[in-house]
């Protein structure tokens, strides 16, 4: 039960879901400074809210050098996989701005390697 009750809190809050989907819909790893900036957001905030998809066993973090990618963990568990579903349906509209932000950002990568971090020029 502390799973599902985990799993709903952490889909409570709107900066939880537009990070998860994200992570969803890219279909990738992206570094904390990828998401702070396609977010708009201070790491801060960011980290409190990963914490928290952590917790419910949504996302899963790997490091590399001083540079922390978070990415979406693959479900097994039926309930999951239908909450992952309703996330991956809410209607695009909503994340607009935020993957648009997120194709500038990637854009920053070389070779597919994150070369800076958190940056607020354009690519």
């Amino acid at each position: 039960m502390n799973t599902i009750v985990n799993v709903f809190k952490s889909l409570s809050d709107k900066t939880r879901i537009r990070i998860i989907h994200l992570l969803l819909k890219t279909g990738r790893e992206l570094c904390i400074c990828e998401i702070m900036d396609s977010l708009r957001l201070a790491q801060y905030n960011i980290s409190k809210h990963i914490r928290e998809l952590k917790i419910a066993g949504l996302v899963k973090e790997r490091r590399e050098g001083r540079f922390v990618f978070y990415s979406a963990i693959p479900q097994k568990d039926q309930f999951l996989k239908q909450a992952v579903i309703s996330i991956i349906s809410i209607p695009e509209k909503y994340f607009l701005s935020d993957k648009k932000r997120l194709k500038k950002r990637l854009c920053l990568r070389k070779n597919g390697k994150i070369t800076v971090g958190m940056v607020k020029r354009k690519c």
